[in-house]
């Protein structure tokens, strides 16, 4: 055990949520939900003035609506939180050579690797530095805590929440944990913690009284004997800089579950391309083939093939697919799809399976698999994803409020707007409105790098608020009436996606004549926000009472 609280622990304050209010300068201080906006969607993360109301991460959306209907809801924008995430690993690889990543927003630091820190008081300095330059550099805020193990260090950031530090001298660990709830020990979830409560084991200091044996007896010798050490606060796990990637997979959620056995193969064959393509983008090839199928009772089936040598050929990983999906019963219907590879390797059997000679995908062309027979149909309908930019040849930089019945409504602001922007709204085939990419949270650059970490010159600012958000996959692509998530990762937990409905509540400006003949209608709380035709409002550079994002684009989603 070391001698100094010289590992920390940062995670950044309701990362996703804290972005788009800073992004937007209408949400700030407002109640802000981002996650899946579809009827199996759940929240990634909410924004302290929706915790208020009881919203939490992890919850089902609907649930999260009906706590808070007046909050803002969007769809994640994955990308741009993955930029703000490179930013603030920067800072960290600045401070030592061990960096260990847990997520986008949280990572282990060890101090005394890099000689950013000794002891205490060098500790704290580190710590508080850091989350000026985090500030300065990104617009946002993080929680930090420093202890003498990964452990402490984590429940010490918890206890820094939003937006401070503590830190846990070494040897005050035990009277620290003592009272604390059996789950604030890592590894305890619902299940142990109800077998530990059903023994009459609720905190910390009651694990240890119990004693090792009977722990043992209790939850199993390897589980038994871990969790009497961490009650103890011994914990000596390492920060470890680069942890090996044990799977590479994808997986979508369906609003509608999947009945057509055809229709269930063609999903089954572009998974198992997108799984290539994110095995090849990482230099890998596997060795292992998972099929993953939830049905329409909830059953969740899991089939696997092990090859003769690892590929990374988009018609083997088909041909292995397609033939787990022949040992499933799909009758009663599909609600989720999986494909994976495991046990990567850095190279690739060439001669692998004769059966995949002459087959090409050319995954970075190919976005959708076409039914064969199918007749060309008319153009779809573009899609505007909640809370996603846009520019417009006239009003310039923007992002989507609200889009249904052929209308998409748009507020018009920047990053740097000291208020709300105006609202407007198109019909979604404007030739004037396209996509856009996000506008930095920070522009203003100055001299000298952050606190000595950066090199100059950088942006400096500071906005955001809010608590950490849930662990999501990396990426978010849309697909025909799905997204996916795509997971590449050492735990193999690919989270779930499924779109969202098709329309919803919007506020548009006064000054644009209404969407339709039909009368404004009001809404209440509590009423369906995905219902009906846009609201309008007498107060442009306001936020409707009600409103929702809903677009049949992207959304994150419960199994």
């Amino acid at each position: 055990m070391r001698t100094a609280p010289t590992i920390l622990h940062l995670d950044m304050d309701a990362f996703f949520a804290s972005a788009e209010q800073a992004s937007k300068p209408s949400l700030r201080g407002k109640a802000v939900v981002v996650g899946g906006l579809g009827p199996r969607g759940v929240v990634a993360t909410a924004s302290y003035e929706a915790r208020v109301f009881g919203v939490n991460s992890a919850m089902p959306m609907a649930q999260a609506r009906r706590l808070a209907p007046n909050a803002a809801y969007l769809v994640p924008r994955f990308g741009f939180y993955r930029s703000i995430s490179e930013q603030v690993m920067a800072l960290l690889r600045a401070l030592s050579p061990l960096v260990e990543p847990l997520s986008l927003d949280e990572a282990f630091v060890d101090l005394e690797a890099g000689g950013a820190a000794w002891d205490a008081e060098s500790a704290q300095l580190t710590g508080e530095r850091l989350r000026a330059d985090i500030r300065a550099v990104t617009g946002l805020t993080g929680s930090v805590g420093l202890a003498a193990s990964k452990m402490i260090a984590k429940i010490a950031s918890e206890r820094a929440k939003p937006d401070g530090l503590v830190m846990i001298e070494p040897g005050t660990e035990r009277a620290l944990l003592g009272p604390l709830s059996v789950r604030t020990l890592p590894g305890v979830g619902p299940a142990t913690g109800d077998h530990l409560r059903r023994a009459g084991i609720t905190t910390v200091d009651e694990i240890a009284e119990a004693g090792e044996d009977e722990l043992v007896r209790l939850v199993g010798k390897a589980h038994g004997h871990g969790l009497y050490a961490m009650a103890l606060a011994h914990d000596e796990r390492p920060v470890v800089a680069e942890r090996e990637t044990k799977s590479v997979s994808v997986e979508d959620t369906y609003d509608v579950d999947i009945h057509d056995r055809t229709r269930v193969g063609l999903e089954v064959q572009r998974l198992a391309d997108r799984c290539v393509r994110r095995l090849r983008a990482a230099g890998l090839s596997g060795r292992t083939i998972v099929l993953k199928v939830r049905r329409y009772d909830f059953s969740t089936l899991t089939r696997s093939e092990t090859l003769r040598g690892p590929t990374d050929d988009p018609g083997v990983v088909r041909e292995a697919a397609a033939r787990l999906l022949d040992s499933v019963d799909t009758t009663g219907g599909v609600r989720l799809l999986g494909v994976g590879v495991s046990g990567l390797a850095d190279y690739t059997q060439e001669d692998l399976f004769a059966q995949a000679a002459g087959e090409q995908v050319d995954l970075l062309e190919e976005e959708h698999t076409e039914v064969p027979g199918e007749q060309p149909s008319a153009p779809v309908e573009r899609r505007w994803p909640a809370g996603h930019d846009v520019r417009h040849a006239g009003f310039g930089h923007g992002w989507v409020q609200g889009s249904g019945l052929g209308r998409v409504t748009v507020r018009f602001e920047t990053p740097e707007d000291p208020g709300p922007g105006r609202v407007r709204t198109f019909r979604t085939d404007d030739p004037e409105l396209e996509p856009a990419e996000p506008l930095p949270l920070v522009t203003r650059e100055v001299e000298g790098g952050a606190a000595g970490l950066l090199p100059t010159p950088y942006p400096l600012t500071a906005r955001g608020t809010g608590e950490r958000s849930a662990e999501l996959p990396p990426s978010v692509e849309p697909g025909l009436g799905i997204t996916e998530a795509e997971s590449l990762s050492a735990d193999a937990a690919p989270a779930d996606v499924t779109p969202d409905g098709p329309t919803q509540s919007t506020a548009p400006d006064p000054h644009d004549p209404p969407a339709a003949s039909t009368p404004p209608e009001t809404r209440r709380p509590g009423d369906d926000p995905s219902a009906g035709l846009p609201q309008l409002s007498s107060e442009p550079a306001s936020l409707p009472k009600s409103w929702s994002g809903s677009d049949g684009g992207g959304a994150t989603s419960r199994p």
